[in-house]
């Protein structure tokens, strides 16, 4: 296995007949496609949409000769349900004068998001210098050994002026939470906001997500995932929709999505109902199915939100102390784990075992057995769930 599958720059030009930049891949590695992109059709439609999710809002872009450079990440499910997470830094390309962004891109299967942000750099550095030195690194990194959990392996490449060069880049143990912010979240959304967010995809009901920009999209779009854990988000999930998309906010099936702030309008016009939209720039619901609040039990729930008061008060007050990142991060998701183990955490006591050794839920037994009304009436429809459904499947199936 390859540490990433694709690496791409993609860039926006317009034809002289035509009012709207395109995004288009101007340099890419390898060239041609290696076996675990083998040209499936699954595969063939992934790439073309790729220069769309670097560049959701290519009509909201003009030469400039000054921007903050931004990172960002979105996710490409497969027909197979695999998923490829898409690692993307946005900056003004090396010169002088007005000139129009560039996304340095690298899709990968493996979600780690501070390893690759570290490639990433390394390629600014030396796409600065000359486009040519981006291949030879990139092929350095492709060739090294994919690297087990808590492993580091060492990059060596060329770099004129400073001779070779040895670049350590290391998996972490556990990369569940390494590419959540919660801190950001919680900047957008109170608490009460961010619990409601939380029920409404525990029931796979539709959420929107709408900001201003790309990096607070793709942060609140992660966070809200990893609040599931340990179940797991089944559907579908584009923190960023490129405005050209925006029709999948019609589908009837559950999804999360996120959108800039400049595609509402467009969001305004199409027919959807029953899904809950949240602009996360001035903490609001701009659409609500409005039993958003009676999903949980209502004393889990209250809980819930004490903890969640007091972790956010916490994060509040550690901005800029990156060592704080990671134990908050774990605190938070603390919080929404002690929320599951309360709700089901005696699912192995209904695990029975059949004369052939396999395992079976019992499901009705394991929802009466609550005894709150109020967690029991819960249950009732998030056992029908799929993240319900796939939990249990995979208990089930291990020995």
């Amino acid at each position: 296995q390859q540490l990433f599958e694709l690496f791409v720059v993609v860039s926006l030009h317009k034809k002289a007949s035509e009012m709207m930049y395109t995004p288009q891949i101007i340099q890419q590695f390898p060239s041609k496609p290696e076996h675990p992109f083998r040209q499936s059709k699954d595969t063939e439609e992934r790439l073309k949409v790729i220069p769309k999710f670097c560049f959701p809002d290519p009509k909201d872009w003009f030469p400039a000769s000054d921007l903050k450079s931004e990172t960002f990440s979105f996710v490409l499910t497969g027909e197979d349900g695999g998923r490829w997470f898409g690692y993307c830094k946005k900056l003004l390309p090396e010169g002088k004068g007005k000139r129009l962004p560039e996304v340095y891109c690298i899709v990968s299967r493996l979600g780690c998001f501070n390893l690759f942000s570290k490639i990433l750099d390394e390629v600014e550095k030396r796409r600065e210098m000359s486009p040519a030195l981006v291949h030879p690194f990139m092929r350095s990194v492709m060739e090294a050994p994919f690297p087990a959990p808590g492993r580091t392996i060492t990059v060596r490449s060329f770099l004129p002026g400073a001779g070779n060069e040895v670049m350590e880049l290391c998996r972490p143990l556990d990369s569940r939470l390494e590419h959540v912010d919660f801190e950001c979240l919680f900047k957008c959304l109170s608490v009460s906001h961010t619990i409601r967010v939380f029920a409404s995809l525990l029931l796979e009901r539709r959420v929107i997500f709408v900001a201003d920009n790309l990096s607070t999209l793709s942060k609140c779009g992660h966070a809200a995932v990893a609040t599931l854990y340990p179940f797991t988000w089944q559907h579908t999930y584009i923190p960023v929709l490129p405005t050209s998309m925006i029709d999948i906010a019609c589908s009837p099936t559950p999804f999360l999505i996120g959108i800039l702030s400049c595609s509402l309008p467009q969001l305004q016009d199409l027919p959807i109902e029953e899904v809950l939209i949240v602009d996360l720039c001035a903490d609001k619901f701009l659409q609500e199915v409005s039993d958003e609040d009676e999903i949980l039990p209502h004393k889990l729930q209250a809980a819930l939100v004490q903890i969640l008061e007091e972790r956010s008060e916490i994060l509040s007050h550690e901005q800029s102390d990156t060592q704080g990142d990671m134990p908050l991060n774990s605190l938070v998701s603390e919080a929404f784990v002690q929320f599951f183990v309360e709700i089901v955490g005696h699912y192995s006591l209904h695990m029975n075992v059949t004369e052939k050794g396999e395992r079976v839920f019992q499901r009705e037994l394991f929802r009466k057995s609550h005894v709150s009304r109020n967690v029991r009436h819960f249950l009732h429809f998030f056992m029908e769930t799929q993240m319900f459904a796939g939990f249990i499947q995979d208990r089930e199936l291990s020995k």
